[in-house]
């Protein structure tokens, strides 16, 4: 398991139960702005084809990504899938936590409880993330590296919670596009392109709403993995504390909502951004039927 966190100081590569290769590939690199904290990659950060990620999922502060789809990241983990998740914000400062490092402390316990291969934060700033250039470019690095299959982030606007929500958004689908263009090499410090073969959007579970703007929706059956999604979220003590315990049954009866609406015991649902094509309607409709 690999976290990663570029802070003032410099970019750490911080390595979680990892293998001797992986330990060799541990650098550090000077950094100082938001396109000098993703350099690591050109600068001998090797990446075999056997190490690329299936799936990235991407939000805007550390516990977004628990909330909206802990228990898909954590299904997708236990079906065998390299699944990484990419904060862009430190989420702070915020009223319970003293230092960024205790809310990165808390996104790294959350992320092996979820079991992901590799949790990245690139420290955009948090309360003014803006769609910009360097943002764009700095998560493209992230696709062009990992080169995944699938890139999962924010669907749509957040009213009335924080509009960094939105902004990611904006940066995620850009970084799509980015990591796929060629003759462009010098701003992603020599990473290949990258073509991600598909893009999908989820809300956060606060929100009982259907996702807007969508024409095909799919709801992943979290049955057997909402305990671990309401543990993840636990992870973060200093956002969700004994007195905002009521979060914890909120998250779990909109999932229980999401999943009765697909007849499963539990849900989570996702927008995609162009219609789902399948070649056996029995069996997906039913998993696992056979003819007669």
């Amino acid at each position: 398991m690999i976290f990663l966190s570029p802070k003032d100081s410099g970019f750490s590569f911080e390595p979680m139960a990892l293998t001797a290769d992986d330990a060799q590939e541990k650098v550090r690199v000077d950094s100082k702005s938001i396109s000098e904290a993703s350099s690591a990659y050109g600068s001998g950060l090797k990446n075999p084809a056997e190490n690329r990620l299936d799936i990235i999922f991407v939000g805007a502060h550390p516990d977004d990504l628990e909330i909206a789809c802990g228990g898909t990241i954590h299904a997708l983990v236990l079906q065998g899938y390299r699944v990484g998740m990419v904060d862009l914000t430190d989420g702070e400062p915020t009223p319970g936590s003293s230092f960024p490092e205790v809310r990165w402390d808390e996104a790294k316990a959350a992320g092996e409880v979820l079991g992901v291969a590799y949790r990245r934060l690139l420290h955009l700033p948090n309360r003014r993330l803006m769609d910009g250039f360097d943002e764009r470019v700095a998560l493209a690095k992230e696709f062009r590296y990992w080169r995944p299959s699938i890139v999962v982030g924010f669907g749509n606007k957040t009213p009335m919670a924080s509009p960094d929500h939105f902004q990611a958004m904006q940066i995620t689908d850009a970084a799509v596009f980015y990591s796929r263009l060629t003759k462009w090499d010098e701003h992603f410090d020599g990473l290949p392109p990258h073509t991600i073969a598909n893009q999908i959007n989820f809300k956060l579970s606060f929100e009982s709403a259907p996702l807007a703007g969508f024409d095909s929706l799919v709801t992943v059956d979290i049955t057997d993995t909402l305990d671990k999604k309401l543990k993840s979220i636990a992870c973060y003590g200093t956002q969700f504390p004994p007195a905002r315990s009521r979060i914890f049954d909120r998250v779990r009866g909109l999932a229980i909502a999401a999943g009765a609406a697909a007849n499963v015991g539990a849900g989570e649902v996702f927008g995609c951004t162009r219609p789902v094509a399948v070649k056996d309607l029995v069996d997906f409709c039913q998993p696992g039927h056979r003819p007669g």
